[in-house]
């Protein structure tokens, strides 16, 4: 059984004593994209189906060219698809107008980007309380939001700095602590250790494995293995289409943990960083 089949619910309701159904984060369905240009049409997804529940954790990858790039413009309500659904807890995206779509994007999804995005005139806190600009929605509860996501990060000593005054590894975890101060459905990550070194990386991934761990849902793209085997679901696209929807176990997963920390270790014996 696949990993899509096997968290729909269909069919027979469970008994008294079975267990429920996780609730979805995002459910694809049939989604495909089409591109004109000029007098071709380019079709870059070609009928992808998924779900994804709440507290999942997904590495998505594909070579270029597979269709990466469109799906995560697709989950981050940059764009609709041609046919085909994508559900976002009750909503779907297809039929939704830019104004939804971009209230969805600014309330309802946390972006984590390879290069940070933050505002170098913004301070930390400021940067994390971005989203909630938009909304007009800052006082002192969203303020102190911000700084006790900025202390999940590790950040609470630089609460004042600017994004000049941080490494990048530091910037990043401003990014990943912006990403969670709607609630958001779920995570979404592009390529988010694509500019750090081995020893930040490993940081970084140590906060996605907590966050996730506390029953957030993260949604990773990335094109390398060790990243991807952090998570708990690898799902591979191409050529537009599904390739594969692959279970991470417990094991491997610690086994990826265990490699990346004990290489990181050498590196900081060596003083190689």
């Amino acid at each position: 059984m696949s990993m899509t089949d096997a968290y729909r619910s269909s069919g027979p309701q469970p008994s008294a004593g079975a267990t429920t159904p996780k609730r979805l984060a995002t459910s694809i369905h049939n989604l495909q994209k089409h591109y004109v240009l000029k007098s071709e049409t380019v079709k870059a997804l070609r009928g992808v189906s998924f779900d994804v529940p709440e507290g999942d954790y997904v590495a998505i990858m594909g070579p270029s060219g597979s269709g990466k790039s469109t799906l995560l413009n697709l989950l981050g309500c940059l764009d609709k698809p041609t046919k085909g659904s994508l559900m976002l807890g009750d909503d779907d995206i297809a039929t939704m107008s830019d104004d939804e779509l971009a209230e969805i994007r600014s309330q309802r999804i946390g972006f984590v980007f390879q290069s940070y995005n933050l505002i170098q005139q913004l301070s930390v806190v400021e940067n994390i309380q971005v989203p909630l600009y938009y909304q007009g929605n800052i006082g002192a509860k969203e303020r102190a939001r911000s700084i006790e996501l900025a202390e999940r990060v590790g950040l609470g000593d630089r609460l004042d700095h600017r994004p000049t005054q941080l490494s990048g590894g530091q910037q990043q975890r401003v990014a990943i602590a912006r990403s969670l101060v709607n609630d958001p459905y779920f995570v979404l990550a592009d390529e988010p250790t694509g500019n750090l070194d081995s020893v930040t990386t490993e940081e970084i991934l140590t906060i996605f494995d907590q966050l996730n761990e506390e029953g957030r849902t993260i949604i990773l793209v990335t094109h390398e293995d060790f990243v991807a085997a952090r998570a708990k679901r690898v799902v591979r696209l191409k050529d537009g289409k599904l390739h594969k929807d692959e279970i991470n176990t417990e094991d491997s997963r610690n086994a990826a943990r265990d490699f990346q920390r004990k290489h990181v270790e050498q590196l900081l014996k060596e003083g190689d960083r």
